[in-house]
């Protein structure tokens, strides 16, 4: 892939440049910067398919070969130097097949969606710009330019979602999303710079070795590391207890947050415990991946349980995103890294659909609530069919995409730990049933609000939304484990497995877990799908909600009010975190007025009474010296000039009388 490479820092480049050129020339042209949006993304979409199809060409060669680099920068830093690079290896590869080909749907759909916005020129410099940060974290090589362009990310969030400032309640999220991210950054920062001071290198290649060499000698170092590296990723991804922020991130415009949800943002915490997941397996007897495994598990039950008493069509999403991530978090925390990264790209593709066609039923009703929807399925049948499919592939409906990759965790998770196991069946079950209660609401009976007049989007929106499905429908099968009779082999002998799974060859201490087939875990998460999938008909399809008729849910009386308010986390936190340092600050503010002030201001008092005093002092002593010293001299001046007469016979008698002088004192002696 050597002569490939040069390609590689294209494919962030292109979205930077064309972010600048729509900020600085084009932001009054708003066709023109959409354009140049799609353009600029198109070619960067180009330029993965090259190097993924030459990847997939020469396999199996190529996952076996060691990462191909490209320096980009060398910066010294004392004795040794820094190198900033970008590279291709499994990973790349993999995520360079799906960020893009997401990116550009959305970019599409956006055309139409941000139509007749006054900003819409603006809009696209920023997602250009948040392509680029996720870009460039896939193709980077080291912990510096992955942080870089991590950053980025957390910037354009901010920017994306309160970017109808207008509003209070966008302006909070975008602030809420910036500051709870925050403080994943500054851990994975701590644990940046705490692998730079003990490995001296930011490569990925380079650290992993060192990290192997300290772990022999000071295990702890190496444990507490990863788990600060993991504190950036818990953040980013929304895990739990992180994972207010990402709820309220459905303030901003719809295609925004299918980017975040899907192809950039949340993914790239995910990505970056993949990446360095070497970090984590060499401390293996230390409950680093414990820790990951734990937290993800309960994060994907925890938030499915929310989104089952969510009436907003996007909060109901932006829960079962949170969900998802936990399979993820919790499939490499048992060491199931190919599930998880399957698991990451499938649902980017079923996400984002699921996402642009909540966008596309806002577009068309006006409101975000589901019950004032129902019977849009004749109405919008294009974004019926294509939700249907997205929602089928959530729920985990074989043979859809979603169904082989969370198989595929629950697989591991059966064999690795039992607890993990059961807790990722119960969330099955409930997402199955969150999203039948979601289609059912929205498209089916009759319609709850008589003056809302649906109408079914133009195409600029919903053909995006048809390629997205057929991802969804049929990535998975890029998966299937080749032990699965007639699928297997006819299939390719799960071609996707044996690309990843030497991402980690090279360092022989990475011991991942191989699962094959497991016909009763298939069986029984099957089962789960159907169940809550039937549970859902029941309540919600069997007789279909009528207007003004209450949720069927709410007869679970507190438990409903419990998961309608989010366990009141946010009221926790806002009673205890928020308050407690809006109090830490007016404390703080109290005593700088109270004492440093009084402090400040008797300090300048003081010197003010110094400073008059020596004033005095230099009017009358200093100056009274100088002023003495000169006159002194000038009297004596006065009364020397009377001995300068100009008479010669008058300087001899001073000479003589000088002379008789000196004799005398010179007998004297």
């Amino acid at each position: 892939m050597e002569d490939l490479v040069g390609l590689i820092p294209l494919i962030p480049a292109v979205p930077l440049l064309t972010f600048a050129a729509i900020a600085v020339y084009f932001r009054r042209h708003e066709k023109l910067s959409s354009y140049l949006a799609v353009a600029a993304i198109s070619i960067s979409w180009l330029l993965s398919m090259v190097i993924v199809f030459n990847a997939v060409a020469r396999m199996p060669h190529f996952a076996e070969e060691p990462a191909v680099h490209l320096t980009l920068l060398r910066i010294p830093t004392g004795a040794a130097t820094l190198d900033v690079g970008v590279q291709i290896d499994p990973l790349t590869v993999a995520l360079l097949f799906m960020v893009p080909t997401v990116c550009l749907m959305i970019f599409i759909y956006s055309i139409g969606y941000m139509k007749g916005d006054p900003r819409y020129s603006r809009f696209f410099a920023y997602i250009c710009l948040f392509a680029t940060g996720m870009l460039g974290l896939v193709v980077a090589d080291n912990l510096l330019l992955l942080f870089v362009s991590w950053e980025v990310m957390g910037l354009c969030s901010y920017l994306l979602i309160g970017f109808w400032f207008e509003k209070p309640s966008a302006m909070w999220a975008g602030l809420k999303a910036f500051i709870t991210t925050r403080i994943g950054d500054v851990l994975l920062m701590l644990g940046m710079v705490l692998l730079y001071t003990q490995t001296g290198a930011l490569r990925f290649e380079t650290v992993f070795e060192e990290v192997a060499r300290i772990a022999e000698t000071n295990p702890t170092l190496v444990y507490v590391t990863a788990l600060l590296v993991f504190g950036g990723a818990v953040g980013k991804s929304a895990q739990f207890p992180l994972h207010v922020w990402l709820p309220d991130a459905m303030e901003g415009p719809t295609p925004v947050s299918a980017l975040i949800h899907a192809a950039t943002m949340v993914a790239a915490g995910v990505f970056l415990v993949a990446r360095m997941l070497p970090v984590f397996l060499v401390v293996a007897g230390m409950p680093a991946l414990a820790w990951v495994a734990a937290i993800g598990a309960i994060t994907a039950l925890f938030a499915s349980t929310i989104a089952i008493a969510q009436d907003d069509i996007k909060r109901v999403l932006a829960y079962s995103t949170i969900s998802q991530l936990g399979y993820m978090i919790m499939a490499l925390g048992i060491g199931g890294f190919v599930a998880a990264v399957f698991h990451l790209i499938t649902h980017a593709f079923f996400k984002a659909l699921l996402f642009l066609g909540s966008g596309s039923v806002i577009h068309g009703v006006g409101t975000n609530d589901m019950m004032e929807m129902g019977g849009l399925r004749k109405k919008m049948p294009y974004t019926f069919w294509t939700f249907l499919i997205g929602m089928l592939a959530l729920a985990g409906v074989p043979p859809l995409a979603g169904f082989w990759s969370k198989d595929e965790i629950l697989a591991v998770a059966f064999e690795q730990n039992t607890i993990v196991w059961i807790m990722g069946t119960l969330a099955a079950f409930i997402t199955a049933f969150y999203m039948t209660r979601q289609v059912f609401l929205t498209f089916m009976g009759e319609p709850r609000n008589k003056e809302i007049h649906a109408h079914e989007s133009p195409p600029v929106m919903y053909v995006p939304l048809i390629v997205l499905a057929i991802g969804a429908a049929l990535l998975g099968l890029l998966g299937v484990p080749e032990d699965v009779p007639i699928l297997g082999p006819l299939l390719g002998n799960n071609p996707f497995h044996h690309f990843l799974a030497e991402q980690f060859g090279q360092w022989h201490y990475v011991h991942l877990p191989h699962v094959g087939f497991n016909a009763p875990v298939m069986l029984i998460s099957i089962l789960m799908a159907g169940g809550g999938i039937g549970l859902g008909y029941l309540l919600y399809g069997r007789k279909p909600l009528q207007a003004g008729e209450k949720d069927p849910l709410e007869r679970l009386g507190a438990v409903w009010t419990l998961l309608r308010n989010k366990y009141y986390i946010d009221e926790i936190y806002r009673a205890t975190i928020i308050r407690g340092t809006i109090l830490l600050a007016d404390l703080f503010f109290r005593f700088d007025q109270g004492v440093i002030d009084f402090i400040v201001n008797l300090i300048g008092k003081l010197t003010e009474r110094w400073s008059y005093v020596s004033g005095l002092f230099d009017t009358y002593v200093i100056d009274g010296i100088v002023n003495g010293v000169g006159r002194v001299t000038s009297a004596v001046g006065q009364e020397l000039r009377y001995i300068q007469t100009g008479r010669v016979q008058n300087y001899l008698v001073i000479v003589v009388i000088s002379v008789v002088l000196l004799m005398g004192v010179f007998l004297y002696m």
